[in-house]
C-alpha cells in the first residue's frame, strides 16, 4: 500500500462497533492520535470523548476540523444516510463509509429491493406499499409466514415475521396508519418468507475492488433457541461453518460481485464496509438485506480475526485506492456474548452499577455499548445492549468458552445475555465426521 500520513483518527458512534474500531486504532502503528465522538462508559477510559449529536453533520465536520482530524471513522448508519461522508470529503477530510447515494442500500429497503430485482441478484420475491389497504390486498395472495419491513432505518427493529394473515394485517395497519416507526414506515416492503439459515457477509469495498471477511453469524432474537422479539444481535461467532467453501463461491459470483457491478454501473461508487445479510437455502445463497455498515455486534469478532492492520484497509477503502491482496487473518474462532439491560428490547432501565473483572481470560477483551462512566468513576448502565464480552480461540468452543466465562463475570442489577451463542455449529461440528 502507499504511504500513509501519521493519522490522526475520529470514531463517530458510541456503540461496541465503534469500541471494536478503537481497539484496532490502538494496536495500529500508523495512527498517531484517536478521538471518539460521543463514545461510551468504556471508551471514556482509553481516550478522549466529545459530546455530539452524530446526526448533526455540520457539527460533525467542525469537530473533525477543530481537533485536526485527517481520518473519519463512521460507525453507524445514521450519519452515513444523512450525508456525513460526502460532507468530510468536501472539507478536504477523508471517511471511511460509503457516501449518502451508496447509503440508500441500508436507508432504503425499497431502493434495496429494485436494485436487486433490476440487476437479477437472489432474494426473495417483494412488493413496496405506502397505503395499507393495497398492502392487505397483496397479502391475501401471498402464502404464510411472511415479511413485513418498515423501509426506512428503524435500528434493526423494522422487520416483523408474520406467521397469519391476521397478524400480517395488524403489522401493515401498525406501520402505515400508526407509523410504528415513524417516518421509516411511511413506505413498507413485504417479502415472501426465506427459509434457511442466515449468516453475515461483510466486505470491506474500494470501488469495485474488495475484501471478504470471514462469514459470520448474528443471533437477533432476545431469548435462547430464537425466542422473543428482535433485538440488535444479542451475540455472533466467526467463521460460520454454514458459509460452505462453495456457498461463498456462489455468493461472491451470484452476489458480491453483481452488486458492486451493478453500483458502478449505475454511477454509485462505493467505498466502506457492505454488510450483506444472506439466507442460505435449498436453493442457494439469497439476500436478505444490506447494511452500508460493520455489523454489531459482528464488528466485535471480525476485527480480532484479522491480522493485517484494519486502519491501514480503511484508509485504502477511504482513498479508493486499490486493495492488497495478501491479507492475513488469525486461525480459530471468535464469539461476542452480548449482556443487555432489564427491559431490553422494550422499556429499559437505566442506572444499575456495572461490575467488572479485575482479570481477562486469555485473548478476550470486553466491550462496552450502552455505559456511562459517572464522576465518581462508577459505571452505570445507559442503553439497551450493554456490554459485550469478546473472546478468541483455537475452536469455537473455546472461544465461547472464554466468551462465557467473562460473561459470568460481569455483573450488574437486571443483565441478560444468551446462553446459545453459536450452538447450531457447535452441534453440526458434533455430528460431522473428522
Amino acid at each position: 500500500m502507499t504511504s500513509v500520513p501519521p493519522l490522526n483518527v475520529l470514531i463517530i458512534g458510541s456503540g461496541g462497533r465503534e469500541h471494536a474500531l478503537l481497539h484496532a486504532c490502538q494496536a495500529s502503528p500508523l495512527v498517531a492520535s484517536i478521538a471518539v465522538a460521543p463514545g461510551n462508559g468504556g471508551m471514556a477510559t482509553e481516550t478522549t470523548c466529545h459530546p455530539l449529536n452524530v446526526e448533526d453533520v455540520p457539527a460533525t465536520v467542525t469537530l473533525a476540523q477543530k481537533l485536526g482530524t485527517n481520518f473519519v471513522i463512521v460507525g453507524p448508519e445514521v450519519p452515513l444516510a444523512l450525508g456525513v461522508v460526502d460532507a468530510l470529503e468536501a472539507a478536504g477530510i477523508p471517511a471511511y463509509g460509503p457516501r449518502k447515494d451508496a447509503a440508500q442500500l441500508e436507508a432504503s429497503k425499497t431502493f434495496t429491493k429494485d436494485f436487486l430485482l433490476r440487476k437479477k441478484i437472489p432474494t426473495a420475491a417483494g412488493e413496496k406499499f405506502t397505503a395499507a389497504q393495497p398492502a392487505i390486498d397483496y397479502l391475501q395472495t401471498r402464502s404464510f409466514p411472511i415479511v413485513i419491513k418498515a423501509s426506512g432505518l428503524a435500528a434493526g427493529k423494522g422487520v416483523v415475521i408474520a406467521s397469519s394473515l391476521a397478524e400480517a394485517e395488524q403489522t401493515v395497519r401498525d406501520m402505515l396508519e400508526n407509523r410504528r416507526f415513524g417516518s421509516s414506515s411511511e413506505e413498507i416492503l413485504i417479502e415472501d418468507f426465506m427459509d434457511g439459515e442466515e449468516a453475515s457477509i461483510m466486505l470491506m469495498v474500494s470501488g469495485t475492488d474488495y475484501l471478504m471477511l470471514p462469514p459470520s453469524q448474528d443471533h437477533k432474537r432476545i431469548g435462547d433457541n430464537d425466542t422473543g422479539p428482535n433485538t440488535g444481535g444479542m451475540g455472533a461467532y466467526a467463521p460460520a461453518s454454514v458459509v460452505t467453501p462453495a456457498i461463498e463461491q456462489r455468493v461472491i459470483q451470484e452476489i458480491v460481485e453483481p452488486t458492486l457491478q451493478g453500483l458502478a454501473a449505475d454511477g454509485i461508487t462505493y467505498r466502506g464496509t457492505l454488510y450483506i445479510g444472506i439466507m442460505v437455502t435449498r436453493d442457494g445463497p439469497k439476500v436478505v438485506e444490506f447494511n452500508v455498515r460493520f455489523g454489531d455486534p459482528e464488528c466485535q469478532i471480525l476485527l480480532p480475526l484479522l491480522a493485517t492492520d484494519p486502519v491501514a484497509l480503511m484508509y485504502a477503502c477511504a482513498q479508493g485506492k486499490p486493495l492488497p491482496k495478501d491479507i492475513r487473518f488469525h486461525s480459530g474462532s471468535a464469539a461476542i456474548v452480548v449482556l443487555t439491560a432489564a427491559g431490553y428490547p422494550g422499556e429499559i432501565r437505566k442506572n444499575d452499577r456495572i461490575s467488572l473483572p479485575a482479570t481477562l481470560p486469555e485473548n478476550s477483551q470486553i466491550l462496552h455499548s450502552g455505559t456511562r462512566r459517572a464522576e465518581d468513576g462508577q459505571l452505570y448502565t445507559s442503553g439497551g445492549r450493554v456490554i459485550g464480552a469478546v473472546a478468541r480461540g483455537p475452536s469455537l468452543a473455546t472461544a465461547l468458552q472464554r466468551a462465557y466465562q467473562l460473561a459470568e463475570e460481569i455483573q450488574f442489577a437486571g443483565r441478560h445475555f444468551r446462553r446459545d451463542i453459536g450452538a447450531r455449529q457447535l452441534q453440526r461440528d458434533a455430528q460431522s465426521p473428522h
